[in-house]
């Protein structure tokens, strides 16, 4: 006689329809969860979205205007005594205060002024918006790629400065690419006029990245003949090994690059370093000209306190080749290391910029064979002169004994 499952000791197993109800009830159960959890959660507070290890002492202080979690960053737009801030990670980024919207500026002005016709320009990092809108006063430009990791950046947070970017991305010469930076140049094909770099503080993870030789050389590559690339480098939160890295790195890639400080108060604050394939001079009665034809750019520059292009000519700090003393013993910043991220870490807290700037400017040197013109520019070449003296006595170009023009 056949044996039942109950004769050989076994459970009978249940109908399959059993299982599936099972099945489907945990799935409810598991959506159900999830779903209360998405609404029961609490944000994560603005507050820390925008100051992070600050919040302890800022709390309570600016009026939010947005704070939004991305795929790739939380970031908020705030209001603080009557500025416009843009946080990341814990971080200001960008900012309508005076000093940043001077770093902004040069970032796009300096190269396309220095650049005799430039054509296409690709921004790595929207922030603001500021330097992709630097370009759009310039008539020549026609393309401006703008490569963004962070959607929420361009779609929210750039709108809230469309008065300082002169809404760039409303602009039809705009185009933005959702990518990390370092694929994104890999990958492509195009060459451009202007690369202009402007990434977190490399403490930030994965910021070493885009501070690496590898990078630079990578931007050198997608660079028109002619092309120029700058670079956004911070003096504050920072100490003077960090700095050393970022410029010796730097012009591992671009050895006759050259240095433009934003001071603060006359003290430094943070650099732009701009670097060029081929080895080029800078035409003074040329730039005159430039300015006294386009006055869209000339206003851009005022706007920020570049009354003249020797205002903005004046904030000159400085050559590759002349600080090769000064970077003696520098980490370079590789891929295989990102040594850089490191030694950031250890300056997150320091406060250094004015002591970081007055080393510097200890081994610049007026450059004589890098400024040539003044012609017509005579009316104001008297600064320039004044300047020289100034310099090779070592004072700084906005000090009182060598006022701006």
């Amino acid at each position: 006689t056949p044996h039942s499952a109950t004769d050989e000791g076994l459970v009978p197993s249940a109908p399959s329809s059993t299982r599936t109800f099972a099945g489907a009830l945990s799935m409810l159960a598991a959506l159900g969860g999830a779903i209360w959890l998405m609404w029961n959660v609490p944000k994560i507070p603005w507050g820390l979205i925008a100051f992070g290890r600050y919040l302890p002492t800022k709390d309570g202080q600016g009026t939010l205007l947005y704070a939004g979690e991305g795929m790739n960053a939380s970031v908020a737009v705030t209001e603080i005594s009557g500025a416009l801030n843009f946080h990341v990670s814990g971080k200001v980024e960008a900012s309508t205060e005076r000093q940043d919207m001077r770093l902004q500026r040069m970032l796009g002005h300096l190269p396309a002024l220095l650049h005799p016709q430039p054509r296409s320009v690709l921004i790595v990092g929207c922030g603001a918006g500021v330097t992709a809108g630097s370009f759009v006063v310039h008539p020549s430009i026609e393309r401006i790629v703008i490569c963004e990791i962070e959607p929420l950046i361009p779609q929210i947070v750039a709108k809230h400065f469309g008065k300082e970017n002169y809404d760039v991305l409303k602009d039809p010469r705009v185009e933005v690419v959702y990518d990390d930076a370092r694929h994104y140049i890999l990958t492509t094909s195009e060459k451009f006029d202007i690369i202009t770099s402007d990434p977190i503080h490399p403490w930030v993870k994965g910021a070493a990245t885009l501070y690496t030789t590898e990078y630079f050389e990578l931007v050198k590559r997608h660079l028109n003949p002619g092309g120029l690339v700058t670079q956004w480098v911070p003096l504050y939160e920072s100490n003077l090994g960090v700095v050393k890295s970022e410029f010796a790195t730097f012009f591992d890639a671009f050895p006759g690059g050259t240095i433009w400080s934003n001071d603060r108060d006359g003290e430094g604050y943070d650099v732009v370093l701009l670097g060029q394939a081929e080895a080029a001079k800078i035409d003074v009665d040329a730039l005159y000209a430039r300015l006294q034809r386009e006055e869209r750019v000339a206003q851009s520059l005022k706007d920020v306190g570049f009354r003249s292009v020797f205002s903005l000519l004046a904030t000159y700090t400085g050559q590759g080749p002349d600080l090769q003393p000064w970077l003696a013993g520098a980490e370079i910043n590789r891929d295989r290391n990102l040594r850089l991220q490191y030694l950031a870490g250890l300056g997150l807290n320091l406060n250094l910029g004015g002591l970081i700037h007055d080393d510097l400017l200890s081994y610049r040197r007026f450059p004589d064979e890098l400024f040539v013109g003044l012609g017509s520019a005579q009316t104001d070449a008297a600064v320039l002169d004044r300047r020289k003296g100034s310099w090779q006595i070592g004072a700084r170009p906005d000090s009182p004994s060598n006022p701006g023009v």
